[in-house]
């Protein structure tokens, strides 16, 4: 590589660089906006940062947020896709868009997709319980009443802080593997 090229890569790489503490920045602003409650400017903002960064994960991923915070979730799909089809996603933002994601395709009625991809979300990340009890909700959809009750019941159970939960939480365990048990 010439000197003259060797020039132009520092300064490709320099405003590469300068545009991704840009979008940080914007990114930054319009979650502080949402956060404070002044929704709708943050999804003016979010969805012109995502229209400028489409490959943005993270962007996507606030961008679907903003819509489902003020119930468009129609409109909140195929960011959260967008924004789980990318690889940049902490492990955090991740879970959260798999958890907005399906219940989302819930909310619109999507029961056999929200259980497929919750399921999966489950697998992957186990100690989410907000994960189980979406999933839950999926499966009563899609009419598994037994295998979302069983879900709830040892959610209750691993989770509860109440006390007479606490005293019983083995026997809830144990009763949600068989419901329909008699003895």
């Amino acid at each position: 590589m010439g000197h003259h090229e060797e020039q132009n890569a520092e300064k490709d790489a320099e405003q590469n660089a300068e545009r991704k503490g840009e979008r940080r920045g914007r990114l930054a602003e319009a979650v502080a906006l949402r956060e404070a409650g002044r929704r709708e400017e943050a999804r003016e903002k979010l969805v012109a940062l995502a229209a400028e960064h489409p490959e943005d994960a993270e962007t996507a991923y606030q961008t679907a947020w903003a819509h489902d915070v003020l119930g468009l979730e129609a409109e909140a799909v195929s960011y959260y896709e967008s924004a789980l089809a990318g690889t940049r996603l902490s492990s955090e933002d991740r879970c959260g868009a798999l958890l907005g994601l399906g219940s989302t395709y819930r909310v619109l009625g999507r029961y056999e997709e929200a259980v497929d991809l919750l399921t999966g979300a489950v697998e992957e990340f186990p100690e989410e319980g907000a994960l189980r009890a979406f999933l839950a909700m999926a499966l009563y959809n899609t009419g598994e009443h037994h295998e979302s009750t069983r879900l709830l019941l040892r959610l209750l159970a691993a989770t509860s802080g109440d006390p007479s939960v606490r005293t019983y939480r083995r026997a809830i365990e144990h009763y949600a593997g068989d419901l329909d048990a008699t003895e």
